[in-house]
């Protein structure tokens, strides 16, 4: 198992209501209506725990939806047992800013108190201001839900940190063909999230929201995160969307078929179908000759332009 340090945006409470307070009190945590002690249930793997939370807030919650709780319960499970000691902490303030701190140790149970689930944290003497992130870790520490991996981004945060927040170039991973590509599409899903209603597949879908909050953005699966989980406007159809980023296009095509697979199996409800979309910067020949003989997904191309203005003398 790697041993490599992680980093988290954890808000606490919504809005971080309790910011304040979990500084004070040098912990993180997280509730979801669970009054209960974990420490049992933590000695599951992810799946199984979430298998087996999902009913109790199903029972707990039973306006929301299989969407919902597997969200609920895979989020807590990283708060509580995925994150280990040594990694480091973002929280939010309500003046911009985010405290910094690092998990200094195990799950333990706050009976009575609004956030009940926690862990240890040592935090950092200052903090870190936003307006001062590059474009991509304010969108990634500003995506909705309670936990969000912005390891990713560990060079620019630890620079913040230091005092020298130099610029940072994203890291690729070693299944992307075109990195350039994979640059542009970064910015792509944030623009499609913002965008949707004007998009094809916003005129038939809706990206999943719970309380008014988008949850579809980076929807976490046991094979990693979905790009944007949709919903048909007839609650009908889940749809599944992947982002080429410039990628292998067999790498892409065998991972949405496993988003596909994940939400057949656990989020869908009777009578629901699913299906999948990769969207492409090139008409790709490769995933077109493999979409032929797959069923259910869709190819979408977008385009990319610009004007120039000329503006006053």
């Amino acid at each position: 198992m790697s041993a490599t340090k992680q980093y988290y945006r954890v808000m606490l409470g919504p809005g971080s209501c309790y910011a304040e307070d979990g500084v004070a009190g040098r912990w993180i945590g997280a509730d979801w209506s669970f009054d209960f002690d974990l420490s049992d249930k933590l000695l599951l793997e992810r799946e199984e725990f979430k298998r087996a939370m999902r009913p109790i807030f199903l029972e707990n919650n039973p306006d929301k939806t299989k969407v919902a709780a597997g969200l609920a319960a895979g989020m807590l499970y990283t708060i509580c047992r995925d994150m280990k000691a040594g990694d480091l902490i973002l929280t939010p303030d309500s003046q911009g800013s985010y405290f910094v701190g690092t998990i200094a140790g195990s799950y333990y149970f706050a009976d009575g108190e609004d956030i009940p689930h926690r862990r240890r944290v040592d935090w950092y003497p200052g903090k870190i201001d936003r307006s001062s992130m590059s474009q991509e870790l304010r969108n990634s520490t500003g995506s909705v839900g309670t936990v969000s991996n912005v390891t990713k981004y560990a060079a620019e945060i630890d620079a913040h940190i230091k005092g020298d927040p130099a610029p940072v170039l994203v890291a690729t991973d070693e299944l992307v063909e075109d990195p350039s590509v994979f640059a542009l599409e970064q910015h792509l899903e944030h623009f499609l999230i913002q965008n949707w209603p004007q998009t094809e597949l916003g005129q038939r879908y809706n990206i999943f929201e719970e309380d008014g909050e988008i949850v579809g953005q980076q929807y976490p699966s046991d094979t990693g995160p979905i790009d944007i989980l949709a919903i048909s406007k007839d609650r009908k159809e889940l749809l599944v969307v992947e982002l080429k980023r410039g990628r292998a296009s067999d790498a892409v095509v065998g991972q949405i078929q496993r988003y596909m697979g994940y939400v057949k199996d656990e989020l869908i409800s009777e009578g629901q179908s699913v299906r999948g979309a990769i969207i492409a910067l090139e008409d790709d020949l490769r995933l077109k000759r493999a979409l032929s003989v797959t069923q259910g997904i869709d190819f979408y191309r977008y385009q990319v332009s610009f004007r120039l203005l000329k503006g006053a003398a």
